[in-house]
């Protein structure tokens, strides 16, 4: 796999990291459904691969309609930081140690 690295963007003890050319800050998918739904896929307790995958599409079809709406306004201002930002990381991501 190829990753481009972005020095100077990230300080870090180790130096700059090889950075993949998608950012998780800016899909939708990684900062809210995943998590979301697997908080609530989980309280299933599913025995089998079938009943885990059940439960997934229950969860994700049952998401409030509401709830799809801030989370996509939260994606628009995302992306909008983000060019306003330079493409160095958003503000409400930061790494400590």
């Amino acid at each position: 796999m190829m990753t481009n690295t972005f020095p100077g963007r990230l300080i870090l003890r180790f130096g700059d990291v090889p950075w993949p050319p998608r950012s998780p800050d800016l899909s939708l998918c990684d900062f809210f459904l995943w998590g979301y739904v697997k908080g609530r896929v989980y309280t299933h307790k599913a025995r089998h691969l079938n009943e885990l995958k059940d439960a997934i599409w229950q969860e994700v079809l049952t998401i409030d309609h509401q709830l799809l709406a801030q989370a996509m306004d939260d994606f628009k201002w995302r992306i909008e930081n983000c060019i306003q930002e330079d493409g160095h990381h958003l503000n409400d991501i930061i790494f400590h140690t």
